[in-house]
């Protein structure tokens, strides 16, 4: 008898935020101060809804503890002393998904997201490997790392909150001085 063959799933990791509820209520209330400020940068607009929203680095120091714990992840990971990390927070109101995409337009090396307001039914993240499915419950602080060109998506959200995340994506230092 022939052995099934069994296709390797791309490698998904997971990790949870160190000291997490304090971290992440702090990152929640930093994004409610500075979201709608007339100079942040908004992209991927789709169904009525920027996806991605950029607040400069230096208007968020409660940024710093989860930063830090995933650069240290995505290091690990990579096995590279030294990574570029780029990242935006996705805030998703009731009734809007993400729709599938990846994120290998530029050199990442790997993409990242940490969850940081979950509601019940809030959307499940959908990751496509092939035709496996990978898919993750978020909850405050849990931190999911895969590879750039993985397709993902997030599920509708059919609850009453608005689910927030903050997503990374790590590739090599830049040459540019």
């Amino acid at each position: 008898m022939t052995e099934p063959p069994i296709s390797a799933l791309t490698p998904v990791y997971f990790a949870e935020l160190p000291d997490a509820g304090d971290t992440v209520a702090a990152l929640v209330a930093a994004f409610d101060r500075e979201k709608d400020a007339d100079d942040i940068k908004r992209t991927h607009m789709f169904h009525g809804r920027f996806e991605n929203i950029y607040i400069p680095r230096p208007r968020l120091p409660e940024l710093a503890p989860l930063s830090d714990f995933v650069v240290a992840s995505a290091a690990r990971i990579l096995q590279r002393d030294t990574l570029r990390q780029g990242f935006w927070f996705n805030e998703m109101p009731p009734g809007h998904k993400t729709t599938l995409h990846s994120h290998e337009e530029d050199d990442e090396l790997l993409s990242a997201v940490c969850y940081l307001r979950c509601p019940e039914n809030g959307g499940r993240l959908i990751l496509h490997d092939d035709e496996a499915q990978i898919v993750v419950d978020p909850r405050p602080g849990l931190l999911v790392l895969f590879p750039p060109d993985l397709p993902h998506e997030v599920e509708f959200n059919a609850s009453d909150g608005t689910r927030l995340s903050v997503a990374f994506n790590f590739g090599p230092p830049s040459s540019a001085p």
